[in-house]
């Protein structure tokens, strides 16, 4: 940082920052900061400048948006939001610092913990009017991947992930797309009550405090089926090495009920997103993204063939990580 930003750091939280220590472990480049301050405080730095991505350009007015609107909404899951600064080329968000992460490794009571404190935050929201200018159709960019894998050609794609088990994963995928396919476009179709979606929840976006799941990086916050951030927490957590996706389920049941046909579309159109994004070249700046993406791919689709009733995939097996 120059030191016009560091001084906007101090101006902006009241005392300068005695020692900072990077924070590194997300899938989108930006400048993440442990800060403590000199008067004994924390706090947590994330900003952008012009080395980094068009994604974190958009994503960081978003991400304030939410805060500077939402925080009776976000309440204690999301971090305090004490400021902001363009200064230079930096746009800087200061924040509560959460702590150092938390998991992985999962234990079943802290996915226990995790899920119940999850399913609190959809239950707060769940059937309440919330602000028109958040997007009520993000989950439905989900609906389609499967139809569109199907017409392109491209699942020759997803099962070359399976290497010398591919004809195999081939003939499954096509005996299997039309049930995939037709589960997945009720995205578009599922019914209210919604609830606010933070709409990219796994551990590196979370820490847990107690009983409490401490929620950032809010860039995605939309309007939509809670089970849609439930299913894709679940799975995310399972291919990190926690409990199966049904376990932690139940655990999130035990607070807020789902609904049969939005879990099983949701479930659905996730396997169909790391189908469609998995086998795909690396993403430049983001070296880790498809090993983790591949991961997903086995947990998720395994997960959509137990709740279809599809055959087991266990071509999966030879998904490498």
């Amino acid at each position: 940082m120059p030191r016009e930003g560091k001084d906007e750091v101090a101006r902006v939280l009241g005392s300068p920052v005695a020692r900072a220590a990077r924070v590194y472990g997300g899938y989108a480049p930006s400048a993440t900061f442990r800060m403590v301050l000199a008067d004994g405080r924390r706090a947590f730095f994330k900003g952008v400048n012009g080395t980094h991505n068009e994604h974190m350009h958009r994503a960081l007015p978003r991400e304030e948006r939410v805060y500077r609107s939402l925080a009776p909404l976000l309440g204690r899951w999301a971090p305090a939001f004490h400021g902001s600064f363009r200064r230079l080329d930096w746009h800087v968000l200061l924040l509560e610092d959460l702590g150092a992460q938390t998991m992985p490794p999962w234990s079943p009571a802290k996915a226990r913990r995790s899920a119940r404190s999850y399913a609190a935050f959809h239950a707060s929201t769940y059937g309440r009017s919330l602000p028109r200018w958040l997007r009520r159709t993000e989950h439905h960019d989900f609906a389609d991947l499967w139809r569109t894998l199907g017409a392109s050609g491209d699942l020759g794609g997803t099962a070359r992930l399976a290497r010398r088990r591919a004809d195999e994963a081939l003939e499954w995928l096509d005996v299997a797309l039309p049930v995939l396919r037709e589960r997945a476009l009720d995205l578009r179709r599922l019914p209210p009550p919604h609830s606010l979606m933070h709409f990219d929840t796994r551990s590196d976006n979370v820490r847990l405090q107690g009983d409490e799941l401490r929620i950032f990086d809010w860039n995605f916050a939309s309007v939509g089926p809670h089970e849609m951030d439930a299913a894709a927490f679940a799975q995310a957590t399972e291919a990190e090495g926690g409990p199966r996706a049904e376990r932690i389920l139940a655990w999130y049941t035990e607070v807020h009920p789902v609904r049969d046909r939005h879990l099983d579309a949701c479930v659905a159109g996730i396997a169909g997103y790391f189908a469609d994004r998995a086998w795909r070249e690396p993403v430049p700046g983001l070296p880790r993204l498809r090993s983790w993406q591949r991961r997903q791919f086995k947990v998720s689709l395994a997960w959509a063939a137990r709740r279809l009733g599809l055959p087991e995939p266990s071509w999966l097996a030879a998904v490498p990580d």
